[in-house]
């Protein structure tokens, strides 16, 4: 089990995930989605630097989601 802290779902989203890492002072976002239960796939991520997670971001992490289940289907 992970923690929370460092893997949770982003709530209004559908199957869109956020794998948070630290490193020295720094803290990393990186949007992942599940394809068939096991198999993670990493969509973007970006150095954060405000307390709110850019919609922007999750609205990329979106589109590359929903390119990446287009092209597998193909």
């Amino acid at each position: 089990m992970v923690p929370e802290k460092y893997f949770k779902h982003i709530s209004g989203s559908k199957g869109l995930y956020e794998v948070r890492v630290e490193y020295g002072s720094d803290i990393y976002r990186v949007f992942c989605c599940f394809d068939e239960g096991r198999l993670i796939i990493l969509l973007n991520g970006f150095k954060k630097t405000s307390q709110k997670t850019p919609l922007s971001e999750i609205t990329m992490a979106e589109k590359l989601k929903e390119a990446y289940f287009n092209e597998k289907d193909k």
